[in-house]
């Protein structure tokens, strides 16, 4: 907490430092126009620019007075006392402009010789604004990111008409009742709250979105008809999205992009990136996401120390020149990377730290860029994919535009707070049981044991079934990772945290599954013992969990308590192998199902170094699984020049060597649970089907048919577990067939 003399709202004030004094004077609004083109603003150009009567009304309701004062709006910048403020005034708009959202926000930077630091923010939440002929004063209350007594934040802008340059405003900050501390003179930036640079590549045979014409297709009457573009989406939220660097065109893999490897383009490609702090971001358009079916787009970058500067979309599954496609791909791109910038999806703010409330039927009735069109869900009326696009204005909602426009520095800036802005830690009453419950659903977490060695992996499973014998409709999007379910761990400690799957993806595609006699549940297998907060299960003891599961109506069901305990270590032999598995690295290659990223050789070495001393140890069946699964496909990079795509070409013998292992060991009920037997079995026959022995392949499959078709199985088990074999033989003579 920084101590009282090093506050920047305190002491005299210094009006000598005004650095910005000639910066340059961009356009009113002018929906996004230089960010349409990809040109620089003014704030970079250098070239003050008048606006023509025209441009001044260009965004004036018709019939209505063209404005005869410059709204009072945007971004303005000082220094006073070894500070910079950058400051964000958003009281006043001109007529069908950015919707005003009434606050005032800044960002403090410590300045000494050469070098900026960032020291804190602030935020006006509601101030009140007098308006005189000649300026305007708006005072309020400003809540900090540290302690001061200068509460009182009050802002003078002088008024200029619409053809003069904008005043600068004068920014007091004040202990109250009224004992001035610092004031900062910050001439006018921008109309923009914040500007980004936006990187964008492509691989071979992949066309970037370029705009999307609203008129062409039924839309909101409040909704006026335009052309946006990506940036221009961001320019109608306050948000400057400059196009910038070099667009590069990188080589394609057909077998899809893992996040490893987005990470590792992006580190290689991104002309901009580094790992710090900075208003940059990349996106790529990749041909498709490898393992997993209808996932259109992701933020991948969400694991490392300097999170969210990389996200993608793929463009095998969003391409389309038809209305219909080309409105999809606007919403893809603008919500990926709104990820980019800390924004949750519509049913997740509550989870953030600190929370934001959420929209009616848990966020599912948003008209949002970061909703999913299928899961919009009004208080009234139909809901789905159709109904969302009926009434979607084509904006962000009031609460995701306050959080880009006035949300404080490192909970938005890529590079700084990680996704979620450390929403691990959460109030343990949000997973409360509802008062009353009639969705007819019951979801239930469980176990295939009740205790865990210490370092030993939890894996946890989900049942969704339905109550109602006249059955239920709703999504089959069951595993944590999609973002549809929450798991909520009580420590030992008595701290309450949310489990974050590292790898976050937005399958944004309808699935809908019916629940009914003939098939009353799913399931779903999860790790759930590293995510993006690390180890979750670090200590002995007893851990309590709770799964919340958001239906496609909106309703939020809850599991009953899961109690775990997490045994002691009892030997040396036994704090060595929790060593070697609890390692960041290790579960990292856990959570991936295996890696070949050279940032994550050590914790490889320690996994290999289980298996080959301690083979027969329960942990090296986990060990295997992740060795083998990653043998069993290829693994891609780019070279240092960016023209090459490297294939390590699928290694199935090795695969071989190790699921064999898996699947003995846990037939015989000593290894993973079901679930994971059954993705392990099906990737050793994938294996086999490799090294040209489809017969060995089938008869893989044959064995876990018959693991299964058992009565220690429900019928529609048995059934589901048959329909997979099948798809999957046919798959693989498809592939590796004569």
């Amino acid at each position: 907490m920084p101590t009282a003399s090093g506050d920047p709202t305190t002491g005299t004030a210094d009006f000598s430092a005004a650095p910005l004094a000639d910066a340059a004077v961009p356009d009113e609004w002018d929906n996004g126009q230089d960010a349409i083109s990809g040109q620089n603003s003014t704030e970079a150009s250098g070239a003050e620019q008048q606006p023509t009567a025209g441009e001044a009304a260009t965004n004036a309701v018709p019939g209505a007075p063209a404005p005869v004062h410059r709204p009072t709006r945007g971004r303005y910048r000082g220094n006073s006392g070894g500070y910079e403020l950058d400051l964000r005034v958003d009281v006043d708009s001109v007529p069908g402009g950015p919707k005003v959202l009434r606050k005032a926000s800044g960002d403090f930077f410590s300045t000494g010789g050469g070098t900026k630091a960032y020291f804190g923010s602030f935020v006006v939440d509601a101030p009140t604004v007098s308006w005189t002929a000649t300026r305007v004063v708006i005072t309020g209350v400003a809540d900090y990111t540290w302690e001061t007594a200068h509460v009182v934040v009050r802002i003078t802008i002088p008024r200029s008409r619409i053809n003069q340059r904008p005043g600068a405003a004068t920014v007091e900050f004040l202990r109250p009742p009224s004992q001035l501390g610092a004031t900062y003179v910050c001439p006018y930036v921008s109309p923009y709250f914040r500007t980004v640079e936006w990187e964008q590549d492509s691989v071979t045979g992949a066309v970037p979105f370029l705009s999307y014409d609203t008129a062409s297709l039924p839309q909101p009457a409040n909704s006026p008809a335009r052309i946006l573009t990506v940036p221009r989406a961001y320019a109608e939220a306050g948000i400057e999205l400059l196009v910038s660097g070099t667009a590069n065109v990188i080589a394609n893999s057909q077998n899809g992009w893992t996040n490893t490897e987005l990470h590792g383009a992006m580190e290689t490609n991104f002309s901009l990136w580094s790992n710090a702090p900075q208003w940059k971001l990349w996106l790529l358009v990749a041909s498709s996401y490898e393992g997993m079916a209808g996932v259109r787009g992701i933020m991948f970058d969400a694991a490392d120390a300097f999170q969210r500067q990389g996200c993608a979309v793929f463009y095998d599954l969003i391409q389309g020149a038809d209305p219909e496609t080309q409105r999809s791909m606007l919403r893809t791109y603008v919500h990926e990377l709104g990820h980019s910038f800390n924004l949750l999806h519509s049913w997740q703010k509550n989870l953030a730290k600190p929370p934001a409330p959420l929209g009616g039927n848990n966020g599912f009735a948003d008209l949002s860029w970061m909703n999913y069109p299928q899961n919009y869900q009004p208080l009234n009326g139909n809901g789905g994919a159709a109904a969302y696009w009926g009434a979607f204005p084509f904006q962000f909602t009031d609460n995701e535009q306050n959080h880009l426009r006035h949300g404080f520095y490192r909970n938005v800036i890529m590079g700084a707070n990680a996704f979620g802005a450390g929403a691990a830690d959460i109030e343990p009453e949000l997973f409360d049981e509802p008062l009353t419950d009639e969705s007819g659903l019951r979801l239930d977490l469980r176990a295939d044991k009740n205790a865990f060695s210490f370092g030993e992996p939890v894996v946890v499973e989900l049942k969704l079934e339905t109550t109602d014998l006249r059955g239920r409709s709703t999504h089959n999007h069951l595993h944590p990772d999609d973002e549809l379910v929450n798991v909520a761990i009580r420590q030992p400690s008595g701290r309450t945290v949310l489990y974050r799957p590292l790898l976050r993806r937005c399958v944004d595609q309808d699935q809908t599954v019916r629940l009914d006699a003939s098939r009353p549940a799913i399931y779903s297998s999860a790790y759930i013992g590293y995510g993006r907060d690390g180890h979750y299960f670090q200590q002995p003891g007893t851990y309590q969990l709770r799964a919340a599961y958001l239906a496609s109506d909106g309703s939020r069901i809850v599991s009953p308590v899961l109690r775990l305990n997490v045994r002691h270590p009892v030997s040396q032999t036994d704090n060595q192998l929790a060593e070697l598995m609890m390692g960041e690295e290790q579960g990292k290659i856990l959570a991936l199902r295996g890696s070949d990223s050279p940032s994550l050789r050590s914790g490889n070495d320690a996994l290999q170094e289980i298996i080959d001393q301690h083979g027969t140890h329960p942990f090296a069946v986990y060990a295997r699984l992740a060795k083998g699964l990653n043998f069993e496909h290829e693994y891609k990079s780019l070279s240092p020049d960016k023209s090459e795509l490297t294939v390590r070409p699928p290694d199935p013998k090795s695969g071989i060597e190790q699921l064999t292992q898996v699947v003995k060991v846990s037939e015989q009920g000593n290894g993973v649970d079901n679930l994971t037997l059954n993705l392990a079995t099906r990737r050793l026959a994938r294996a086999y089907a490799r090294q040209g022995d489809l017969e060995e392949a089938n008869s893989t499959l044959d064995r876990l048919m018959r693991h299964f078709d058992t009565p220690a199985f429900k019928p529609y088990v048995v059934d589901a577990v048959r329909d997979q074999v099948d798809t999957t033989k046919a798959r693989l003579t498809a592939e590796f067939g004569d």
